[in-house]
């Protein structure tokens, strides 16, 4: 009997300090240097599952391509207004920062909300295509949980509905 009341106040007490370490900031983890546009493509995906991009396959030996594919965000008015759609999109997004807005790139944070674990989100213009490519990556852990993917998907949706 006492082992388990140890074992569950142990629980507690793991689970409380790493809210709190979370609450403090403290797994945002650091923005890469990398980031942005570099001869046309964006940073490739993550060497382990906690990315996704749109430019994966760019990367055929890349150990996560398979797993990092998605679709670009396609448009079809003119490609200022779609980056400035985007724009509004990300803005009503709960957790949701837009760090840097350029012509052709906008890189924006979104962070989770007990722990304040944080993505990286880029978006480029790639106007040959009429379309935005995009990238999300977790900045801390080797797995996402299908979460980066998700979230593009509703940026997706909610572009498309702007």
């Amino acid at each position: 009997m006492k082992i388990l009341s140890f074992a569950i106040l142990f629980f507690f007490v793991v689970a409380a300090t790493v809210l709190a370490v979370g609450q403090l900031g403290l797994l945002r983890g650091r923005m890469p240097e990398d980031l942005g546009i570099h001869n046309g493509r964006l940073k490739p995906p993550s060497l382990t599952p906690n990315s996704v991009s749109s430019q994966a396959d760019l990367y055929p030996n890349h150990p996560q391509r398979d797993y990092a594919r998605i679709d670009p965000i396609r448009f079809s008015d003119e490609p200022e207004k779609a980056m400035q759609r985007l724009e509004k999109t990300l803005r009503s997004m709960d957790r949701v920062e837009v760090v840097k807005h350029e012509t052709d790139y906008l890189y924006a944070q979104a962070s989770t909300p007990l722990l304040k674990f944080t993505d990286d989100m880029e978006f480029w213009l790639d106007r040959q295509g009429n379309a935005i490519q995009i990238r999300s990556a977790s900045r801390l852990g080797g797995k996402d949980f299908n979460v980066n993917r998700q979230r593009m998907e509703t940026i997706r949706a909610q572009f498309a509905k702007n």
